[in-house]
C-alpha cells in the first residue's frame, strides 16, 4: 500500500505547490491523478517516488513511513519504484547510450551481472533494435529514448510504477505502444501504477479510479 497523507510540498522560497494533498494507491491497483498542468500533479509525483521531500504529511509504503528521500532513502524502498518523466531529453543523461541508460539502476545497486540480459529483455519488450542501444539521446527521436526511459525505470522490477505524463510528448501510436508495455508488465508482475496526466479520456480507460487534483474526488472508470 502507498499512502500519502496530507501531503504539503514546494520548493525553496517559493509557496508550495501541493497543499494537504492525500492520496492512497493499492497493491496491484491502477489510479490516474488528472489535473490540469502547473497545478502541481507532478512535484506530488515525485514525492510519491521518493525523489522530493515534502514539507509536511507522512508518506508509508507497505504501512512503514520514508523518513529520507532521493538516495538517503532505504534501498529496499528507494528500488521499489519505477518512475517515467513526461520530458525524456530531461531525464536522460546526454552522455550515455541507451544500452547503459536502460542499465543505470543496475550499475547504481552493484548488479552488473544482470546488464546484458536485462538490457536485450527490456529493449526487445519497448521495441528497441539493437542499433538504436549503440546511440546517444541526441541520436534518436522523443519517442525511441521515451522506450528507453520505461525500460529504464523496469529493470529493477518495481512493485509501483509512476508514470508523469508519459505519453504527453509522443504520437498517439507510440504512446498506445508504451501504455502497453506498462500493462503487460503489470499484468505479470502485479505492479502497481499512478499515472499522472491532464488527458480525461486516456486515464479514465487506462485506470480503475481517477482522482481529480481540483476537487480529490473519484472520476468512475469509463465503460
Amino acid at each position: 500500500m502507498l499512502e500519502l497523507r496530507a501531503i504539503t510540498a514546494g520548493y525553496e522560497r517559493h509557496a508550495p505547490v501541493v497543499r494537504d494533498f492525500s492520496l492512497t494507491v493499492g497493491p496491484g491497483e491502477v489510479v490516474g491523478l488528472l489535473g490540469p498542468s502547473g497545478c502541481g500533479k507532478s512535484t506530488l509525483a515525485r514525492v510519491a517516488a521518493l525523489l522530493h521531500r515534502p514539507d509536511s504529511g507522512t508518506l508509508l509504503l507497505d504501512g512503514e513511513p520514508v523518513r529520507h528521500w532521493r538516495h538517503r532513502a532505504a534501498r529496499a524502498q528507494r528500488t521499489a519504484f519505477g518512475v517515467v518523466f513526461q520530458q525524456p531529453r530531461l531525464a536522460a543523461d546526454p552522455r550515455l547510450r541507451l544500452a547503459h541508460l536502460i542499465a543505470e539502476p543496475l550499475y547504481a545497486t552493484g548488479r552488473r551481472s544482470e546488464v546484458p540480459d536485462r538490457v536485450t529483455e527490456l529493449a526487445s519488450a519497448v521495441g528497441l533494435t539493437p542499433d538504436l542501444l549503440t546511440r546517444r539521446p541526441h541520436e534518436v527521436s522523443d519517442g525511441q529514448l521515451q522506450r528507453a526511459c520505461l525500460a529504464r525505470a523496469l529493470v529493477l522490477r518495481p512493485r509501483w510504477l509512476i508514470c508523469d505524463e508519459m505519453t504527453a510528448m509522443l504520437d498517439a501510436s507510440t504512446g498506445a505502444a508504451l501504455v502497453a508495455v506498462v500493462e503487460a508488465y503489470r499484468s505479470t508482475t502485479g505492479a502497481a501504477l499512478l499515472a499522472v496526466g491532464h488527458d480525461r479520456t486516456l486515464l479514465n480507460r487506462w485506470c480503475g479510479r481517477t482522482v481529480h487534483w481540483e476537487t480529490s474526488c473519484e472520476v468512475p472508470e469509463a465503460s
